[in-house]
């Protein structure tokens, strides 16, 4: 078998033997912060300039939307910079852990097949 073949089985196995949680939180993490990201500072606004107006006989928007993440002085918007941020930081230290041992695998197997070949032709 060759050596592509046996690190993408490895890799199935790893796949198949992690629960999907465990692998998908720093993307759903990363999903759930944009939609809240655009509700508060896009969709909220536009929709409670829409709520007043419509509510007010004069059709005009007396009280302005206070985005709820920046209450309590932004601490959602730093928190989850700080859980991002780690976890992107995290994830790419083991990608390249990962990255290192392929690649010494893959030396490995063509130091062994080098060798091989001058036995062969001896």
């Amino acid at each position: 078998m060759s050596t592509s073949r046996k690190q993408l089985t490895a890799k199935q196995q790893e796949a198949k033997s992690e629960h999907w949680l465990q692998s998908k939180w720093r993307p759903m993490m990363a999903w759930q912060y944009m939609v809240i990201c655009l509700f508060d500072f896009m969709i909220g606004p536009i929709f409670w300039g829409i709520a007043q107006a419509v509510s007010n006989n004069k059709g005009v928007a007396l009280v302005q939307w206070q985005p709820l993440t920046l209450q309590g002085a932004g601490f959602y918007h730093i928190t989850m910079a700080t859980i991002l941020g780690i976890s992107a930081w995290s994830r790419g230290q083991e990608k390249m852990k990962s990255m290192d041992k392929e690649t010494s695998a893959v030396v490995k197997e063509e130091e062994r097949e080098d060798k091989v070949e001058r036995v062969i032709e001896r």
